[in-house]
């Protein structure tokens, strides 16, 4: 068990570097643009990511960086991405919220708001014609709970019986405004039940608990029993994306998610279960190690040519 759960804080340490190494590229100037960073939610990915399949869609929102990681895309060329180089996994065409890597089940991300969701459908619909066998599951926010796109992709993943995972992951903030602000009733799990499909509200800061989770539904809906909702419960350490003030947060608030995000819980865990302080504090060492070393790498390789710009185009 404990080899399980050292596993799960590598993953999710590999995630928090990245994303850490981002905010300071960002912030420096070498990645431009908008970004957002999963820093605190890190235990969704890496416990859902370990219950996929190779043949597997995966579908994330412009918060997608820890999720491309969990599904095994490279530290180095996804750097390379987010810095615009020729060696990024999109050749430095995606930068950080449209980039994709179809290679390895991650289908890329999308900045409008929920619209992954129907695009799973789409995926999950053509699986059952190309005899891949394959379960598409799509992620998205507690705010996209409530966009026109998610409700039809729900209500027509029932009614076909589609093989897809709804992945929300509740945050507490749609963008700047709390999620409580702006819906009647707390549980959006619940919600599942009006599509006649099943809802679950889930730790979402327990990597094990949503890789139980998420096992079951892809099961589910590998045998034929259609979508699952999944409400993953979690917080994010930063703001909403890089420069936010996040004068919404309210007094006491961030040293109470400190005291139960992820990465904190899960090494107070293995230090109670006897695993040596030196032990766990090594994993961080190492993720941090290969984070340096990839991000270097890729400030190392060549920008993106604008001449080959139009290049890998679809319309």
């Amino acid at each position: 068990m404990s080899e399980r759960r050292l596993a799960d804080l590598l993953a999710m340490w590999r995630i928090r570097a990245f994303e850490e190494k981002v905010r300071q590229l960002r912030l420096e100037g070498p990645i431009v643009g908008s970004v957002h960073l999963c820093i605190g939610q890190e235990a969704i990915p890496v416990g859902a990511c370990d219950a996929l399949e190779p043949e597997d869609a995966l579908f994330a929102t412009y918060r997608g960086h820890g999720w491309a990681l969990a599904r095994g895309v490279p530290a180095e060329p996804l750097f390379a991405e987010l810095l615009g180089r020729a060696t990024g996994v999109n050749g430095g065409r995606g930068g950080s919220a449209y980039f994709t890597a179809a290679e390895y089940g991650f289908h890329g991300e999308n900045s409008i708001v929920g619209a992954g969701a129907p695009i799973a459908c789409g995926a999950a619909l053509a699986g059952r014609h190309d005899g891949s066998n394959r379960v598409a599951v799509t992620v998205f926010g507690d705010g996209a709970m409530n966009q026109g796109a998610v409700h039809e992709a729900m209500n027509f993943a029932a009614a076909f019986d589609l093989p897809v995972v709804f992945v929300c992951e509740n945050n507490r903030y749609s963008e700047l405004t709390p999620i409580a602000d702006m819906v009647r009733g707390g549980r959006l799990a619940d919600r599942a039940a009006a599509y006649g499909m099943p809802g679950y509200r889930i730790d979402g800061n327990d990597a094990e608990s949503v890789r139980f989770h998420v096992r079951d539904a892809v099961e589910v809906a590998r045998e034929g029993g259609g979508p699952t909702l999944l409400e993953c419960m979690t917080e994010r350490i930063v703001g909403h994306y890089i420069g936010d003030a996040e004068a919404y947060r309210q007094p006491g608030e961030m040293e109470r998610i400190l005291r139960r995000e992820p990465i904190a819980r899960l090494r107070e865990g293995l230090l109670a279960d006897g695993v040596p302080a030196a032990e766990i504090d090594a994993v961080e060492t190492r993720a941090r190690t290969e984070t340096e070393a990839a991000a270097a790498a890729a400030l190392a390789a060549p920008l993106a040519d604008p001449a080959t710009v139009m290049e890998h185009l679809y319309a």
